[in-house]
């Protein structure tokens, strides 16, 4: 029976009439090889079909070929939808991927660590490319090409993995924006969380007065100001002298934050009463470079979590960095900051080109804190994304961070001990360990974590 793309006129549709009705069938998927609403630890994956029946069905670097099918609305761009997808396939190891809205088919498939679209089509056209579809993901060609498949894509990683031709540099990535209140602290720590989490080895540098990331990060365990162990180790100790004070000597692990734990520069409220003293030592600003390249062998990323001002601390921070990320809830007073921030970016390279290091790079404008209401993310947030390269040319990262309770309740964590409460945050990837309503954002900060491996040529 033909299939008609115009009878897909919801997500629910898409799955039934096109995936389940016409495209499993088609391809030679029996019931017994397919599943639908597969949970895999953090992941939820609509459909996932295996070359050979497998019951139980195991995913492992020796599982027969599989396919991940995920379908959505007819309205949805795809674009919006590849990264969670090329998680889903290198994290669980499946070969390939089906990403549809019924308007339009598209395979992607697994090259070592990298993820390269194979095939598209439109819905209305799939009747007449179907034979190619079943030539890259039918039930019999998967099975007859196994060995020829093995090997190509061993051929293909050879050529990916090519040798390091000289170092791999260390990247320091600053995460700012004017604008309070828009998640800048909880995509600073989460994303620290979510890099180490996949191996890379990371430093977080606290440098606004607030010390959000060092409370969050667990590094306020005092009760009473007579505890405070913070206030002669901190950031600003490494901005007062080239001399002492180094890294290693400032240099906190985060405390039953995550697993594993990082290494954390702390900041501290005195930061406000030392500022005026430290902008007016000119050698200052640059000395957070200086200081970095001392430790470029022990790790390979530092997230900076910034002041929402153009203060000093802010010149340092931007001064220090490769990269730039701007989190915006993309509502009108956060962006009505963004020329500001283009701005301040153009003066920091001024200053930059004059100490010989190179323009800073932005990486683009995070969408985060924003609603999970369906009818908002239908109508409302599509226009507010396209607003950032329309109205304010600056890019916009394809990773969304939402604003879901389990991020506040992390952060808010807290242990008793006694008649004492004591604050016991923890990153989402932790806390989604044994929570099941986290396993969502932490999901969302993985693949916001391999974006940025992707745009930092880390991945």
């Amino acid at each position: 029976m033909p299939f008609n793309s115009e009878l897909c006129r919801n997500e629910s549709e898409v799955e039934s009439k096109l995936i389940v009705q016409y495209l499993l069938p088609q391809l030679g998927y029996t019931p017994d090889t397919w599943h639908q609403e597969v949970a895999v630890g953090s992941i939820r994956l609509d459909f996932l079909a295996f070359a050979a029946q497998v019951l139980p069905f195991v995913i492992d670097a020796n599982s027969p070929l599989s396919v991940v099918m995920e379908a959505k609305h007819p309205k949805q761009n795809l674009n919006n939808h590849f990264l969670r997808l090329r998680h889903y396939l290198t994290s669980l190891n499946v070969r390939y991927g089906l990403l549809t809205n019924g308007k339009e088919i598209r395979i992607y498939q697994k090259l070592s660590d990298d993820v390269k679209l194979v095939f598209s089509c439109a819905g209305k056209d799939l009747e007449t490319k179907l034979e190619e579809i079943k030539y890259l993901i039918g039930r019999d060609s998967l099975n007859k090409n196994q060995l020829t498949n093995s090997v190509t894509i061993q051929n293909s990683e050879k050529e990916l993995n090519l040798p390091h031709q000289g170092k791999n540099f260390m990247k320091t990535i600053a995460i700012y924006h004017n604008k309070g209140g828009v998640g800048k602290t909880t995509v600073a720590v989460n994303l620290a969380a979510a890099l180490s989490k996949k191996g890379k080895r990371v430093l977080l540098i606290d440098i606004d007065s607030q010390a959000n990331t060092t409370f969050a990060t667990g590094l306020i365990k005092f009760q009473f100001e007579e505890d405070d162990d913070l206030r002669e180790q901190n950031i600003s100790h490494l901005l007062e002298s080239g001399e002492f004070n180094h890294i290693s000597e400032i240099r906190r692990q985060s405390h039953y934050f995550n697993n594993p734990e990082i290494d954390v520069i702390p900041s501290h409220i005195n930061l406000i009463d030392k500022q005026d003293k430290l902008n007016n030592m000119a050698v200052s600003k640059p000395r957070l470079i200086s200081k970095l390249k001392n430790v470029e062998n022990e790790y390979d990323i530092i997230i900076i979590d910034t002041p929402p001002s153009r203060d000093y601390y802010a010149q340092v921070a931007l001064i220090a960095s490769d990269y730039l990320v701007i989190p915006s809830d993309l509502k009108p007073f956060a962006n009505q900051g963004l020329p500001t921030v283009k701005n301040f970016v153009n003066d920091i390279n001024e200053y930059r080109q004059m100490i010989g290091k190179q323009s800073l790079q932005i990486i683009g404008v995070l969408a985060s804190k924003i609603s999970t209401n369906s009818k908002f993310l239908q109508y409302t947030f599509p226009k507010q994304r396209d607003v950032i390269s329309e109205r304010y040319a600056l890019p916009l990262m394809e990773s969304v961070i939402y604003d879901r309770t389990s991020l506040s309740e992390c952060m808010n964590n807290s242990l008793t001990i006694g008649e004492l409460e004591y604050p016991d945050p923890k990153s989402i990837i932790k806390y989604a360990e044994s929570k099941i309503n986290a396993q969502q954002s932490a999901m969302e900060f993985e693949i916001l974590a391999q974006e940025v491996l992707q745009k930092i040529g880390e991945n």
